[in-house]
Order: structure tokens, then sequence, then C-alpha cells
């Protein structure tokens, strides 16, 4: 049976909200399906239903490449309809909520405009945990109760993804699965699974079906587990409740990303969106080793496209979706072993075009001039943004970011010589070890950044933006045992550079300076390390209003704080218990049942060796695409490898037809 769209009630409201074409749907590319394709199809059998959503708003969420991707894999089955929703406005949300005489309109898709609650599935895709309250707010919208435990059998099956999925028992009372790591592969097996149990009459209902999803080994339900807490608030243990449910849960690693060349139709808005680009991921994955990036440790190992593989995805790309720009994406982008020649071949390819080429994340040892001119080939030569992460050297060799002074200022100098006009430069305040010191040489190397720049180029337009951002300890890296710095100590830092940058009559109109206060990153600190208990936290935060936290102008520090005071009363812990508490060795981590391929003892090794790097010591972690295995446990864990060329390819000029 049809369900019907609900945009009928929705069109006459559009007009009283602001941007109200980001609800309308319809964008280039997108993909409206018959609600049972499947009846039509080749295959016959039930249909599966997906509602794909990145929990933010439109502007945000439509240019998650994530999302974009699983979008295409799934509608790539003529069996399965994919739709996507994102998070409304508040001025929408109050139009959903006062509905009319068929009383209140349901969370909806952007593409058919069909109620989220009538899919099969929900997916949602984290990439920051601050998303959580608005996740909350599409369920109630959608009419799904919140906790999975209330959920029946015609309720979506709610699943998490993302880099926050690494540790999702925050959200445990609230999604009934959680994915770890790529998507492509597993969303089709799930896929699977549900038209399995569809096809069979639904045998044994809900909990069954996420029975069978929970043996796979590589979807975590957390009904299935039970968590056990000590005397002094910590875990004690974490076990599956019932026989068959594994006892540890992998992630998923897609190999040979060359046979998964998505997007393949690029979504183009039809509303302004925070990147308006096509972006082609070139790499997935890091070995650099930096303590502090959790993105780098869960994604690992480097598995990279081939040249060939780039230049047909950024020709089809183009030609799909008229885009003027195309950004090649990865960790860092430059450590690509054939980049040379991806950007010499692209570049030759649409000299004299409208096509402009950008590299978005680039490592400072990593970066030449070579490769800067082929990418601003074409005329249009935006800034460099490098991230040394650390304000001194010592603090560099804490977290295993192995870029010296001299190195930055030789390619600061080489590229301000080369016509650059201004270089962006990022850092973290609050990590492991820091002293004011090591913050306040945040501004002695701006300085040297300027000043080298008017030296090699005799002029003084020369710009240098300082931005900083706190650093909040992750799960699955060697800082996870870290204390999170007090956002008090954080303020007062920010507060002592800034003035030091604002007192130097010299330079001081030459540096901007951007940066966060500590507040936020607290609450982000509580989300990415805490367990199950946070979810009373959560849910407190959104009840009482609570929506885009990750918006400085929604987000508020206090509601957290109250929220979590009730919410945390009676249990023996608080925010500063999974915050500023340094943890040891023999604490069970929350996410310690969820397994990323990282060896414990390997990571605890390495927090080790941060610490005697901050009293001196020299330690160095290198990369291990070019040196010996070091044992991080991922390759032999996972059954994976290391992907990388030379290829020895070579990009050909595109035929004119």
């Amino acid at each position: 049976m049809s369900v019907a769209s609900v945009f009928p009630r929705l069109e006459a409201r559009l007009p009283s909200v602001q941007k109200p074409i980001q609800y309308v749907g319809g964008e280039l590319n997108s993909v409206v399906k018959d609600w049972d394709c499947a009846a039509s199809s080749e295959s016959g059998g039930p249909t599966v239903r997906w509602a794909l959503m990145y929990p933010d708003a439109y502007e945000v969420g439509l240019p998650n490449q994530g999302v974009q991707i699983l979008y295409e894999v799934l509608n790539e089955r003529d069996w399965i309809i994919a739709e996507r929703t994102y998070s409304v406005w508040p001025d929408m949300e109050r139009v959903m909520r006062e509905g009319d005489e068929q009383g209140p309109i349901p969370q909806f898709t952007v593409d058919s405009h069909r109620p989220v609650g009538a899919f099969d599935l929900f997916g949602l895709s984290f990439s920051t945990e601050l998303g959580y309250t608005n996740m909350l707010n599409a369920l109630d919208l959608a009419g799904i109760p919140l906790h999975a435990v209330d959920r029946g059998e015609d309720d979506p099956v709610v699943i998490a993804g993302g880099h926050a999925a690494f540790n999702p028992e925050p959200i445990s009372d609230f999604v009934d699965a959680a994915v770890l790591g790529d998507g492509e592969e597993v969303v089709l097996a799930i896929s699977e699974v549900v038209r399995e149990w569809k096809t069979e009459g639904r045998p044994g209902g809900r909990d069954e079906l996420l029975r069978r999803l929970a043996v796979t080994g590589n979807i975590y339900v957390p009904r299935f587990y039970d968590v056990a807490y000590a005397a002094d608030g910590s875990i004690e243990a974490v076990v599956p409740n019932r026989p068959g449910i594994p006892f540890r849960v992998r992630k998923h690693t897609l190999m040979d990303l060359d046979q998964w060349p998505y997007p393949a139709n690029p979504l183009v808005p039809l509303a302004e969106t925070v990147h308006e680009r096509f972006s082609v991921e070139i790499f997935r994955g890091c070995t650099r080793g930096c303590r502090f990036c959790q993105a780098g440790m869960i994604t690992r190992p480097v598995r990279e496209r081939s040249i060939k593989t780039i230049g047909d995805m950024v020709e089809n790309g183009i030609r799909k979706s008229g885009f003027e720009e195309v950004g090649l994406l990865s960790l860092s982008s430059a450590d690509h072993t054939e980049i040379g020649e991806v950007a010499k071949g692209l570049a030759d390819r649409y000299e004299g075009s409208n096509v402009s080429l950008s590299l978005p994340s680039t490592r400072v040892d990593a970066f030449n001039i070579t490769l800067a001119n082929e990418f601003s080939r074409n005329g249009r030569r935006s800034g460099l943004t490098f991230a040394p992460e650390g304000g001194s050297e010592r603090m560099r060799k804490v977290i295993n970011k192995m870029v010296s002074e001299d190195d930055l200022i030789r390619t600061v100098a080489a590229a301000y010589s080369h016509g650059w006009r201004q270089v962006k430069l990022y850092f973290m305040v609050g990590l492991p070890t820091e002293t004011d010191e090591d913050v306040l040489q945040v501004a002695d190397l701006a300085r040297r950044v300027i000043a080298k720049g008017r030296e090699v180029t005799g002029r003084n337009d020369i710009r240098c933006t300082v931005s900083i951002g706190g650093f909040v300890p992750k799960p699955h890296t060697p800082f996870q045992w870290a204390a999170q710095l007090d956002h008090e100590t954080t303020d007062d830092r920010l507060k002592k550079l800034r003035d030091v940058v604002r007192d130097d009559k010299k330079y001081a109109r030459a540096i901007g300076f951007r940066y966060h206060d500590g507040k936020p990153g607290i609450v982000e600190g509580l989300l990415s390390r805490g367990d199950r208990r946070v979810g009373r936290v959560i849910e407190e935060v959104w009840r009482d209003g609570g929506r885009f936290d990750g918006w400085s102008e929604h987000f508020s520090y206090d509601r957290w704080m109250s929220s979590a005071e009730k919410a945390l009363a009676g249990t023996g812990v608080d925010v500063d218990w999974y915050t500023t508490r340094e943890r040891d060795y023999d604490e069970v981590l929350p996410w310690e049942h969820l397994d990323s391929g990282l060896d414990k003892d390997w990571l605890w090794g390495d927090w080790e060796d941060a610490l005697a790097t901050a009293d001196g010591a020299d330690i160095e972690i290198e990369d291990c695409r070019w040196t010996p295995c070091y044992d991080c446990g991922v390759c032999p864990e996972m059954g994976t490898e290391i992907q990388v060329g030379p290829t020895g390819q070579k990009l050909l000029p595109l035929s004119v037809v």
C-alpha cells in the first residue's frame, strides 16, 4: 500500500518559514521511486525502504558525502528505496507541531515528502556528537517512540553510523543499532537481512530482526548487551545477554575504493549550502599517527584511489552536476602517492576552463609550490590552510605532529614568494601536558610567519589568520585516557594569547584571531566519552528545548549543565567525572566491546610515549606507509592491508566530442 506525501499539508505553510526552498526537494540527481518499487522490478519480493538523515540543517547536511554515497548505493538496487531527511529549523518545527485538522505534520523526506515513520530503516550519520538532540527531535516529530525498547514491529529500525558511532553508548537508549566503519557494503547487507525477514512473514517480530543483524558481528545492537557498574561509578563489564551475540563488534572496512566510485550522480542543492563544490575522496584512512586524531585512527588502513579512477570521477561529477569547483578530499590529500601526477593531469585537462581545483586538507610537510601552482593554474588562488595543531615544538612532539617551526616558515615563505598573500594556521588548546607557555608560542609563530612574508615579498599586505579550537579526547585514540582541560583554564589561556597578539603594535593588524570558548568542548567531551547514563542528559536537554547544539547561537552550556546535574543525580558520577578526569589502563572504557582494530596495548604504549616525550624523550611514530609495520593491530585484526600506489598511470587528455 502506498504512503501519501505530506507536501499538500506543508505547501501552504512554507511562506511562513525561513528558507522554505530547503524543504521542497527536487534537486538535480535526486531519486524518487514508487513506494512498492520491488513489485515492478525483476527481483520481485518486498521493498526495503531507508530514510537517511544527516542530523543538521539542509545547508550542512546535503553536501555530506557519506549520506550522498549511501543514498546512491541503495537506490541502485531496484528493490530498495532510499530518501533523505534533514533537521528542521525551529520555525518549521513550530509549523509541524501545530499541524492542521489532520494533526501534527510528521518529519518528512525531502525527496517525496513521505513520513519518516513509514520507512523500514531510519539511518543517521553522526560526524559530531552535538547532533544527538537533533536526532531526538526528528524521532519525536516522526512519531517514532524515543526509546528503542518502546518501538513496535511497524516502527523503523533506527541505526547510527559515522565517526561518532564508534562510541554509541550515550545514545544506546534511542538507537536500535549502530554500524562502525565504512557503510557502502554494510547497508546493502542490512537491506538483505530486512528483505529476507519480510519475505518470511516477519518471524519473531522486531526482536528477531535485530538478532539477525547482531549475529553478523558487524552491527551493534545495544539491547543485547548488559552493562554492570562498580561502586565507584566506573564500568565493571559489558557482556552479551543472550546466546549467539558476539562479545566484540567489529568495524567494517571497504577495500579497493576503485570498485566504489561514488558519488557518481552528485546532488546539486537548490538552496545555498556550506560547500558549493563537487568532492572526490582520493583516499581513505591515515597512518600519520597524530595522537589526538580519531578520524585517522578509526579509518585505518590507507586505501588510495588510482589516478585513472580519480580522473574519471572528476570528469563525470563535473558533467553531471555543473559544479565549477572540485575538491580532492581525504584526511591529508597531499599524502596521496601520486598527488603530483593527479594535480598536473587535472590541471592540464581543465586549463582555460571555468573548473577550479582545491586541496582542502594539506600538511605543512606534504605541501610544495609545484603542487599549489597546479591547483591554481586557472587563476583562482585561495588562501592556504595549514594545521601545526600545537603552538610549541614540544607540544607537536607530544601529539606526534612532527612539523618543525622551520618547516612551517620555509613553506609559507615559498607560498608568499609565489603570490599568495594569506595563510591560515589551525591550532588546538588544551592538549595533554600543555602549559600557558606552549599556547603563547602561537603568537611567536604567527609573528614569524608575517615577518617572513614581508621579507620575501617586500609588501605589507601579508595576512595570517590564527584559528584555535579546543581539544576533546576521543575514543579509539592514544589520548582516550587523557584528562580534558576545564573550560575556565581554556578560556584563560585563549585570553592571554589574544592579549599578546593585540598588544603587538608591529604585527597585530596582520594577524586575524579566531577561537571558540571552552564550554562547547566540555559538552562534546561528555558525549564523546560518555556511557549509557549520559543518554538521560541528552534527553533532558532535548526536553528543555535543546536543538542544533553545533550552532553557537543555539547552544546553551547552562542548559547542558543543569540537565546533567538533574539526570546524573544519584549515579555517583558527574560531568567532571566524564571530562576532566584522567583514566588508567585497567578502567573498562564504554567502547571497549566495539572493535576498531586498534590494539589496546599499542594505544596505551603510544599514550605513555606521549607523556615521555613531554618530559624530553625523543620518540617519533612514523607513517607505516613508508616504514615497517609498528603493530597498531588494524591490518591483521581486520584482515586488511594498506593499498597505495604508485600505479604508473597518467591522465589522458579528454577527447572532444
